[in-house]
């Protein structure tokens, strides 16, 4: 599966953001998806991952309940909705993609990663 994120770019601080990512191929619902991001000069960490189904999330406490992951298995499209934004979370957001039927929040784990997209939060 090919993964392509997009959606990132410069917001102040309190603002909010939504990246996208697109997966080629007809197996989509196979696959947990996660966001990861890795912050300048910072190892990648991870963000959030959902499940198959879209029925079970998981979140890194830095971001539960300011982030939402989502998924659109018509659309073959997993979302990060990003709210109360701070300059911390400033970093190249990537999407992956491993096929379970599990939640994965081990960067490791994953088989498939995108592109990265930037998001920078301004003071």
């Amino acid at each position: 599966v090919q993964l392509q994120a997009f959606g990132g770019g410069l917001v102040q601080a309190g603002g909010s953001l939504r990246l996208s990512c697109a997966a080629s191929g007809r197996t989509f619902r196979s696959y947990a998806m996660g966001w990861f991001r890795q912050p300048p000069g910072k190892e990648r960490e991870f963000v959030a991952t959902i499940n198959w189904s879209g029925d079970h999330t998981y979140y890194a406490d830095s971001v539960k309940d300011r982030f939402t992951i989502s998924r659109d298995n018509a659309k073959n499209t997993v979302y990060l909705q990003m709210h109360s934004l701070t300059p911390g979370d400033t970093a190249v957001y990537y999407c992956a993609a491993k096929r379970t039927i599990l939640v994965v929040t081990q960067l490791q784990d994953y088989d498939y990663w995108g592109q990265g997209t930037l998001v920078t939060v301004s003071s």
